[in-house]
């Protein structure tokens, strides 16, 4: 199973806020940072904010926090919403289907099962746990060490 880019950013996005939880932190900054474009990312920025797990504030002194503790933020939820009914193979779309073989295939049901089981194991984690005591990565997530 491979996630798309913008589930990537929006991961690299929290942990950021996550890291810095003082502070309303900036788009321009987390995409130095995270090494992602601004464009991409503002995009994630504003779904992540629709879905509530963002507080955005514009203006000058805008930026973003975290609008729930990143206890309360499982990263299944995240995946879930941010990948949204892509499908995973072609038979899982319901429109574009041109596999012969759909109806009498078992492989999609196990393929069904595993992304399934795949986002449980995910929602079993925070975004919490991605950051604490993880001094590394909080190291790189700094200001000061994306060259701020």
């Amino acid at each position: 199973m491979r996630i798309t880019k913008r589930t990537n950013i929006a991961v690299r996005l929290l942990m950021f806020c996550a890291a810095n939880p003082d502070r309303l932190v900036t788009k321009s900054e987390i995409a130095k940072c995270c090494n992602v474009s601004e464009n991409h990312l503002a995009q994630v920025i504003n779904q992540l904010g629709q879905l509530g797990i963002l507080h955005t504030q514009r203006g000058r002194n805008g930026g973003m926090t975290l609008a729930r503790s990143a206890a309360s933020i499982r990263i299944g939820e995240v995946f879930r919403h941010v990948e949204g009914d892509l499908p995973m193979v072609e038979c899982f779309a319901d429109a574009d289907n041109t596999c012969p073989l759909t109806d009498a295939c078992r492989l999609k049901v196990a393929l069904s099962d595993a992304a399934q089981a795949f986002y449980a194991s995910l929602d079993d984690i925070t975004l919490e746990a991605l950051i604490c005591d993880n001094f590394d990565l909080l190291q790189i997530l700094q200001p000061v060490s994306c060259g701020r």
